[in-house]
């Protein structure tokens, strides 16, 4: 693994690692090893510098939202009455829980969510009471995603 500006270059065996645990990151490291022909040690090592170098954060477990009842997922425009709104309107949307992500965007909205209801009356709910409500938010454009069809990462 070569660092260099922010720019970093894996190897082959760099890669194999990377799509074993992108895979099933509780695939054990020992199993990694054999299916990549060194040793656990050396997959240890560039774990660490592959951390280090800030390519891997983390791994985490996936829970199923639709086992707990959210069903419906939305994603939301929202226009904001100034610019200036932004911060304060972030910091109010980090307060509701079923927003997962939010994005400062170009065009025709000011702030993109992806939110997750139990169903239709919960989204109205998050919109009208939620949302709406927040100082700045001048209005909203609702998009109801009816199936996932792509899920992935980056390709290695």
């Amino acid at each position: 693994m070569k660092v260099s500006n922010q720019n970093i270059t894996i190897d082959g065996i760099d890669k194999k690692i990377l799509r074993a645990l992108m895979e099933d990151a509780r695939t054990p490291v020992l199993e990694i090893a054999r299916n990549v022909g060194i040793s656990g040690a050396a997959i240890h090592q560039r774990l660490r510098k592959l951390e280090k170098s800030g390519l891997l954060s983390g791994s985490k477990f996936i829970v199923n939202p639709k086992i707990l009842g959210y069903t419906t997922m939305a994603y939301v425009g929202i226009y904001l009455d100034k610019a200036m709104s932004n911060p304060e309107a972030v910091k109010q949307l980090k307060n509701i829980p079923e927003v997962l992500e939010c994005h400062y965007t170009t065009g025709h909205w000011s702030i993109f969510i992806k939110i997750l209801a139990k169903d239709n009356e919960h989204l109205m709910y998050l919109l009208n009471k939620e949302i709406q409500s927040i100082n700045g938010v001048s209005r909203t454009e609702t998009f109801v995603s009816l199936q996932q069809q792509i899920d992935r990462q980056i390709k290695i």
